[in-house]
Formats: structure tokens, C-alpha cells, sequence
């Protein structure tokens, strides 16, 4: 019996969000599959319920004082939960993003090539290239005594380099020695006098060891006080040249020719995080952000008077009374242009006078205000600098995110993006800087480790930490991401990637006896991809941890252990325990809409015919990234699918080139799409919509009801009723945002939040409203015998049926209805909703908007969380969009969304550099015919199975 316990975790009477006291067990050190409907309440019971309570039992095991430090957890609305482990989440949310947080320091191989260049490195001056050797003393003799006769130095012993505390005692020590002055932080002092510290602020210290004036004679001296400098400071000299620049000297490394010394190597020299290594102009960066004229002057065939300048503080040019008008006047008089000439046709001189302004050259401008006229001499510092200043002086949170707005990521001019020092560039390994070898792909770099030619003493040292290099790129080729490099901002992969990052270091860690809880980590993975991040979740499960994987994908379902069904439906209508067993056991289940759809008792259906498109944009030139300089043919009209290995090229075709090309030109947005010639055949079109499974608002004032706009019409109803005419309310009174309608208590909110001091944070219902939202008088107000407060209750399904005849509002819940959200209340904060829910009420609502037949709809994997049946329904609704005419765009790696498709367009043929071109296009039979297309290779056992 014992055995037997050890061997599960019971979960008993889970009732988190919408589980209905749900009693399940599950089996220890097996690879499990929670799958179900979207909303089912898969999440609830593998996050908020196992995961929670395995987190917040190891909290409690810690000291309240370091409970404090680390947030409280809440205790799930469950009875009991034995035979938990400690548990890890790698879900999709908690990737860094951090501008500083590279795929290398998440994964810390980069900590290890930053031990490898400090230990086995050979340094170059960065000036001329020559390898670096180190200085003996008498080199450094000769080297001061070459200086100009009578120049003034002083030879400093730099004791203390970038070191935090008080250093007292080095300080007594140093006078002591007899040594009568000291520089600390770039200052002077006498080392009699009383020098107090900052302990907690770093500091340099330098000790005058001696002070001269060069001139033949003072060889002997010289070299005297070199031998005790460097026996101070570790082998390192600092020459002060009075009114000259400052010589540094090391025993260590330097470059005799251009007398350019580097820093000592220590692995801190290569981290861009740290100002030792961090390029000293963009911090370690590798980019800026500044201003760019294609932004704020994005049409060029505009003249100033016709608008082109838009950028914020000098839209007001165009208005002849305004002062920016008065200052370009005065630019017109004195280089002789005028304001009606089109931006594109000034000579290059004018427009650089008015991007980068006069250089300091004052002109004369003449201005009439409110309070008189006058004439002020203005040093005309451009367009670009003017708002620069206007930007660092704004305290306005708004007004900098409007001016970022105008800016452009650029990449650092000193560093050239590489982000290190350029004493830190120089060091090589192999002939390659680590900034070379970061940029490489995990694939080329696996190539270069194994290929390096060291010498024994290198060997010697470098063995360990190569074998640890190596060990860990092996489990990134393990999981699929042979195509990223270390350099990769974490901040802009997809969930997918960063998950199976995630797991890569997990397997790393060898940890044994732990409760893995993941998030569909299929996501963004090709199929050919999938047998490898499945072997990697059977490795992590052999070396003894529980996996409990929340997924739809089909693959994922047979190669489990075990597979729980978590539903029947969604919402109210899910929570309940449907099946559990093999994939094999679950298809016998008559409840479970899992098992229909693995057995293929009900399918996803491929369309009989295919549309044909109503005509073509086409890219040209497409050369973002990794695409090679390729033309590409879209089809409008129809439904186009853009596949491909992950890494391959499909975001940067249709993301940031297709996609922002159109928002540029038919949205007016303010981007810069990426790199190509041109694209041909917009001027078919009139919108592009992005639906992607962004939140759809923030904070939880934002629902279902606001999003779509049916909360308009439904407060137009109220203020329409008898009741509220009588009492002379208007609309806004049945708003939770405004003063007027909404209870004050709570500002509309409903809870109150009180602030627990080491508790967690409690969320209580309004005492006054009673959670309500509005005060008693908005409440009495009633629409069919229900107030606004019961109508915000209403679930999307109940709502459909009390409003069927109200068509403007029945016209947005049968859209709801339709995209599979009948179970979300109109209400409902859009915090709490999925990122696939919220995708889905994006297209509910734009399904609903009358249409024009031009849009495009661009979707970025909109199969993320979605359960076949939810993929059937997503299927239906993208048809339904093409139908009217528009054109849909979808990125996807689901088979069923492919296979519905009218016309795909396949890049590759593999990830990273081995990607960027077309493989195959044409409809999926025709796909399905290439023997070059992987995509085809899967499309084809489809096609022949229906």
C-alpha cells in the first residue's frame, strides 16, 4: 500500500476557476498528457493547482524572513494533494524579457566561453591586430623615458580596481609604507588626511608611489620605483602624464608597438552585463535607440507646408502663426529654399540644415505671439536634436512613449553591435572573437568546438570547460534549435522556442525527482521536429522526474504514458474528469471529443474545392534576416497558409516585411518594415489586420464586453428603458469607468485589494456594491427584469438567447458564439482570459464588422491552445473570412489548418542559415507532390488518408 502511494499524486476535490471538485490521480516518473478543450480547465489543474501547491510547499519550508523576498503563493481551492514533488513550471509567460538576456546567459553556455576566452584566449591589440605579450620592467623604463624631455609624471601603483568596502586598512597600510598621496576616484587626497568610503559603491584606488620630471640621469630611480609599483599592484603601472593622457603599463599584456596596454583578462572582461567588459558608449547593449528621418518625414514627396514633417512638438510647422513655422521661415531666408519645394527635391546641404541643424550658426526669426513680437537670434540645432532634447526633458510617461515612437533600434557605433569593450573583441580563440562565435548558429558552432586545434598547454586547461560547452549545445540540437545563435535576444522568440530553451537547461541540471510541468511545448515546431523534443520529454522522464504536459498535439497524445481528458466542454461546461488511460483506451471513450478526433471518428474535413485568388501581391527582393533576397507571390482572396521548418524565415517574410509594409502604407502605421525592394499590388487593398494572441486589455476593467463593443450598444439599451428615462439617466451611467452610475466604494471594481505585509496580497468583495460594481440606483434600472450587473453575469450563450431580439447585439454574441466562446461571461476580466481566447474574440470581432472584401488578416499561429475541435471551429471561421472576399495569411505548423488551406507557400528547406528560400508553392496537392518540401512529405499522408 505504501509502494503504491509513493507511486501517485492524488489530487482530491480541486475547485480552482471552473474544476468541479475534481478527484484524479496521477502516476509518478510517467511522461503525462493533460489535453481537453480550450477553457476546459486543463491550465487550472496542471498550473494553478499542482504546480501552485508544489511551489508553495517548498515556500513554507523556507525562514518567513526569506519568505518575504519572494512573493507569497496562494493555496489552492483544493482538499488534499499527496505524493507531490517539487515543482518546476516551464511554461510560455516567464521568458526574460530583458534586452540584456541573451539565449547564451539563459542557457550560461555563455558563461562558459567567457571562462574559456579569460583561461585559454590569446589577446591582440585591438589597434593593429599584433599579439599581445606581456612587459618587463625594463620595457616600461625605456618606454617613459622615450617621452618628451621635462614632461611631468607620475607613477601610480592602482591597488584596488572596480572593488566595493571601506579599505581601511590598505590605506593605513599604505602610509605606513610611507607613500604620502593618493588618487581615489579620479581625486587627490593626502593620505594624512581622514579618507572615509562608501562601502557600497565601488571604487578605484591608485597610490603616488613617485613623482618626476623626465631627463637623462633618472634611469636608476625610474626603474627603483617601476620594481615597487609593480610589486604593489600586482604587476600593473599607471603613469599620470601631467597635461598629457594617462599610460597604462602591464606586466601582464600590452602592445609594443602602439603602446596600447589591455586590461588584464579575467572572465568578466567578456560580459556585455558588466561595466568591466560593456562597451563604454552603448552600455553593453549592442544597439541605441535614436531618431529616424524616415519616421519623421515618412512621405519625402510632401513639401514642409504640405505636412511632411509629422514627428511630435512640430506638426505644428504647417501653421503659419506657430514658432517652429517662424524658425524653418528663418532657415528659408538665410540658405534660400523655400517650404513648398517637396522634402525629395532640396539639395543634400538643406535638408542635412534642417535634420542636423546650423551648426551653431544663429539666424535672425521673426515672431508674433499673444504676448508681442520680437526678433531672436536662434542657433538652429535640427530636427533631430531638437526632439532628442525634448525627449530627455519630458517627465510625461505618454509623451516619451510618442516619441519612441519616431525611433528606430540602430546599432551602437562604437562596438558595431558586438556589444564588448575593444580590448575584450581582440581576444581569440581559434582565430575567432567571442562575439564571432556567439553570432554563429548552435549547428556551425557544435562544428567549430569539435574542429578546434589547441595546443597542449590549451588542452590542458580548456578541456573541462569544452566538454561542458559541448555537452550543453548538444541538448539545444536535441530539442530543434540548431538554427538560433547564442547572441539571440531571448526577447524575440516565440513561446515555443523559449520553453524548449528552457528545457534544454532543465536536462542540463540532471535534476532527478521533480515534478516538470510544461505548456505545450510543440508550439512553433514543425512536425519533422517533433520526435526530437519527444525523445528529449522521455529522457527528462528515465532519469526519473514526473512530466505532466498540457498539449493538443496528436503525436505528443500517443507517446504518452498517459493521457487525462479534461472537460467535457469549456467553461462552466468543462472541469469535470472525462477520461484517463492510453491514447489507445481514450478513443474507446463515447464523452471524450479527444478520443473522436485521435480515432477519426471526426474529422477535420479538406475542403472539396480549392479558391481560386482574385490576383496577387508579390514581394520582391525579401532579404530580412535570413530570407535570400527572394520574390514571393501571395494569392488575395483566398486563405494562404505560410509553412516551414522552425527558423526558416516565415516571421520575417510575412511579419516584418509583408505585414509592415502594408501597415505602413495602408494603416499609416510608424514602422520600418524589413529589408526588401519592393512589393507590387497593394493598391487591391485597404486594411491589414494583425490578429495575434496578444491580451486584448491589461488591466481587469477591460472584458469581452468592452472589446468588442457590445457593451455600447447594451448601455444604449439601458439608458432606453422606462426606468431610466424616469430618472433621467443617459449611457454613461451604466458605466463601471466613470463617476455617475458605478459604486464608489470600489471605484467600479468590484474588490478591494488589501496589502498583506509577508501574506499574499487578499482580494475582497466590495462590502458596499457586494461585488457588484454599481450603486443600488443604476442596479434598480432593469431590462427584461434584469440589471446591468445580471446582463455582465451573462454567459455568452445565456446572453445570445435574451437579446435574440436585439439584432445589433445578437448579430456580436452569434460571432462569439461561432469562434467556440459560448462560455465566457460578457463580463469577465480580460486578464484572466487565454492567450487563445483572446485571439478568438479578436476574430469574433472582426467577423462581425460589415466587410469591405480588401482586408488582409495576417495570423501568427493561431492554433496556440487550441484543441482540435477548437482548430475545426478556427478552420471555419477563416473560411468564412476568405469567402467574403478578404485574404488570410495564417503561419502555421498544424497540419488541419494546412490541408484546409487554398494555397501554401513552403520556406526553407531548413532553419537558419540553410532556410530563406521557397521550397514549393501552389495548392496542398500540389505541395504534397515535391519531394523537397517536408511539409509536403506530411501534407501527403493526410491528403491520403481522408
Amino acid at each position: 500500500m505504501a509502494e503504491e502511494k509513493k507511486e501517485l499524486i492524488k489530487i482530491r476535490g480541486a475547485n480552482e476557476h471552473n474544476l468541479k471538485n475534481l478527484d484524479v490521480d496521477i502516476p509518478r516518473n510517467k511522461l503525462v498528457v493533460l489535453t481537453g478543450l480550450s477553457g476546459s480547465g486543463k491550465s487550472s489543474l496542471a498550473f494553478d493547482t499542482i504546480y501552485a501547491e508544489g511551489q508553495r510547499r517548498y515556500m513554507e519550508s523556507l525562514s518567513s524572513y526569506a519568505r518575504q523576498f519572494l512573493g507569497q503563493m496562494e493555496k489552492p481551492n483544493v482538499e488534499s494533494i499527496e505524493g507531490l514533488s517539487p515543482a518546476i513550471s516551464i511554461d510560455q509567460k516567464s521568458t526574460n524579457r530583458n534586452p540584456r538576456s541573451t539565449v547564451g546567459t539563459v542557457t550560461e553556455i555563455y558563461d562558459y566561453f567567457r571562462l574559456l576566452y579569460a583561461r585559454i584566449g590569446i589577446p591582440h591589440c585591438p589597434k593593429c591586430g599584433r599579439e599581445i605579450k606581456k612587459q618587463t620592467a625594463d620595457e616600461m623604463t625605456d618606454q617613459i623615458m622615450a617621452l618628451p624631455e621635462g614632461t611631468k609624471i607620475q607613477l601610480m601603483a592602482p591597488v584596488v580596481r572596480g572593488r566595493k568596502g571601506t579599505h581601511v586598512k590598505l590605506l593605513d597600510r599604505a602610509k605606513k609604507s610611507g607613500y604620502v598621496r593618493v588618487r581615489i576616484d579620479g581625486n587627490m587626497y593626502e593620505l594624512s588626511e581622514e579618507i572615509s568610503l562608501d562601502k557600497n559603491i565601488k571604487h578605484n584606488i591608485e597610490i603616488v608611489v613617485d613623482r618626476l620630471v623626465v631627463r637623462p640621469g633618472i634611469e636608476k630611480r625610474l626603474a627603483d620605483s617601476i620594481e615597487s609599483v609593480l610589486s604593489l599592484a600586482e604587476g600593473l603601472l599607471v603613469v599620470d602624464v601631467i597635461g598629457g593622457e594617462t599610460l597604462n603599463f602591464s606586466q601582464n599584456f600590452a602592445c609594443p608597438d602602439c603602446g596600447i596596454s589591455i586590461d588584464e583578462i579575467e572572465p568578466r572582461s567578456f560580459s556585455f552585463n558588466n561595466p568591466f567588459g560593456a562597451c563604454p558608449v552603448c552600455f553593453g547593449l549592442g544597439y541605441k535607440m535614436e531618431f529616424d528621418e524616415d519616421l519623421m518625414i515618412p512621405d519625402k514627396s510632401l513639401s514642409i507646408n504640405e505636412g511632411a514633417i509629422v514627428v511630435t512638438g512640430w506638426q505644428s510647422c504647417t501653421d503659419k502663426s506657430s514658432f517652429t513655422h517662424a524658425i524653418l521661415e528663418a532657415l528659408c531666408k538665410e540658405y534660400h529654399f523655400d517650404l513648398d519645394t517637396p522634402f525629395e527635391q532640396y539639395p543634400k546641404e538643406i535638408q542635412d540644415v534642417l535634420l542636423r541643424g546650423t551648426n551653431g550658426k544663429e539666424v535672425k526669426v521673426y515672431y508674433k505671439g499673444q504676448r508681442g513680437e520680437g526678433i531672436y537670434d536662434v542657433a538652429f540645432d535640427g530636427l533631430i536634436r531638437n526632439v532628442e532634447r525634448r525627449y530627455r526633458e519630458t517627465g510625461s510617461e505618454t509623451m516619451k512613449a510618442e516619441y519612441e515612437s519616431f525611433m528606430q533600434i540602430t546599432p551602437c557605433r562604437e562596438c558595431g553591435g558586438q556589444r564588448l569593450k575593444k580590448g575584450a573583441l581582440a581576444v581569440t580563440v581559434g582565430d575567432k572573437n567571442i562575439s564571432d562565435v556567439t553570432a554563429m548558429s548552435i549547428e556551425r558552432l557544435q562544428r567549430f568546438i569539435s574542429s578546434l586545434e589547441l595546443s597542449k598547454t590549451q588542452q590542458m586547461i580548456g578541456g573541462q570547460i569544452l566538454k561542458e560547452i559541448k555537452a550543453r549545445l548538444q541538448f539545444l540540437l536535441d530539442v530543434g534549435l540548431e538554427y538560433l545563435t547564442l547572441a539571440r535576444a531571448t526577447g524575440t522568440l516565440s513561446g515555443g522556442e523559449a520553453q524548449r530553451i528552457r528545457l534544454a537547461t532543465q536536462i542540463g541540471s540532471g535534476l532527478v525527482g521533480v515534478a516538470y510541468i510544461l505548456d505545450e511545448p510543440s508550439i512553433g515546431l514543425h512536425q519533422r521536429d517533433n520526435d526530437k523534443l519527444l525523445a528529449t520529454l522521455k529522457h527528462l522522464r528515465d532519469l526519473g522526474n514526473t512530466l505532466i504536459v498540457v498539449e493538443h498535439d496528436e503525436d505528443t497524445m500517443f507517446a504518452a504514458d498517459q493521457v487525462i481528458d479534461i472537460g467535457p466542454g469549456a467553461g462552466e461546461h468543462g472541469g469535470e474528469l472525462v477520461a484517463q488511460g492510453t491514447a489507445q483506451e481514450i478513443m474507446k471513450v463515447e464523452r471524450s471529443i479527444t478520443g473522436a478526433y485521435l480515432s477519426g471518428k471526426i474529422k477535420i474535413p479538406v475542403p472539396e474545392t480549392r479558391a481560386v485568388p482574385t490576383g496577387w501581391i508579390k514581394v520582391v527582393g525579401a532579404a530580412e534576416n535570413n530570407l535570400k533576397n527572394i520574390d514571393v507571390k501571395f494569392p488575395l482572396g483566398v486563405m494562404t497558409c505560410v509553412t516551414g521548418v522552425s527558423g526558416s524565415g516565415k516571421s520575417s517574410l510575412v511579419n516584418e516585411i509583408l505585414y509592415k509594409s502594408m501597415a505602413k502604407k495602408l494603416n499609416r502605421a510608424r514602422v520600418i518594415p524589413g529589408k526588401h525592394k519592393r512589393i507590387e499590388g497593394l493598391e487591391m487593398l485597404d486594411k491589414v489586420i494583425d490578429i495575434d494572441q496578444s491580451p486584448i486589455g491589461r488591466t481587469p476593467r477591460s472584458n469581452p464586453a468592452t472589446y468588442t463593443g457590445v457593451f455600447d450598444l447594451i448601455r444604449d439599451l439601458f439608458a432606453a428603458t422606462a426606468d431610466a428615462k424616469a430618472k433621467g439617466y443617459k449611457k454613461g451611467r451604466f458605466s463601471f469607468n466613470v463617476k455617475g452610475g458605478r459604486c464608489e466604494a470600489c471605484s467600479g471594481d468590484g474588490i478591494i485589494k488589501i496589502e498583506m505585509h509577508f501574506l499574499p496580497d487578499v482580494y475582497v468583495p466590495c462590502e458596499v456594491c457586494g461585488g457588484k460594481r454599481y450603486n443600488r440606483e443604476t442596479l434598480e434600472v432593469k431590462y427584461k427584469g434584469k440589471s446591468i450587473y445580471d446582463v455582465l453575469n451573462m454567459t455568452v450563450e445565456e446572453a445570445l438567447h435574451f437579446f435574440e431580439n436585439v439584432p445589433s447585439i445578437r448579430r456580436k454574441m452569434e460571432t462569439l458564439y461561432d469562434v467556440g466562446l459560448s462560455y465566457i461571461r460578457l463580463g469577465q476580466p480580460s486578464t484572466t482570459l487565454s492567450g487563445g481566447e483572446a485571439q478568438r474574440i479578436k476574430l469574433a470581432t472582426e467577423l462581425s464588422r460589415r466587410s469591405t472584401g480588401k482586408t488582409v488578416y495576417i495570423l501568427d499561429e493561431p492554433t496556440t491552445g487550441l484543441h482540435f475541435a477548437d482548430v475545426h471551429k478556427l478552420t471555419e471561421i477563416l473560411r468564412r473570412l476568405a469567402a467574403d472576399g478578404n485574404t488570410v495569411i495564417v503561419i502555421e505548423h498544424n497540419l488541419d489548418v494546412i490541408k484546409t488551406a487554398d494555397y501554401i507557400i513552403d520556406i526553407g528547406p531548413e532553419g537558419g542559415d540553410k532556410g530563406g528560400t521557397v521550397v514549393a508553392c501552389g495548392t496542398p496537392e500540389e505541395v504534397a507532390e515535391n519531394p523537397n518540401s517536408y511539409t509536403g512529405k506530411y501534407i501527403k499522408m493526410l491528403l491520403d488518408r481522408k
